[in-house]
């Protein structure tokens, strides 16, 4: 594994997949006896969460609660 000229590294496909790291996840990186360890920050649903951030204030159609409800159950 290489180092980038800007300090990034790939974390390989497998390990993403075992430990469930997506884009945004939160990490540090921590030294220890001569070592860097990196460690994932755990937060419950932090990949929902990141979506809705990004998401918020995206919409272009104005609806009321009901009308959203309307549409959910099939009503017309």
């Amino acid at each position: 594994m290489r180092i980038t000229q800007k300090g990034q590294v790939t974390i390989p496909v497998n390990i993403r997949e075992k430990y469930n790291l997506r884009p945004y996840n939160e990490a540090n990186f921590i030294e220890e006896k001569g070592r860097v360890y990196l460690v994932a920050t755990p937060k419950k649903n932090q990949r929902g969460h990141t979506l809705i951030t990004q998401l918020r204030g995206t919409a272009t159609v104005r609806m009321s609660t009901d009308e959203i409800l309307a549409l959910t159950r099939g009503k017309k």
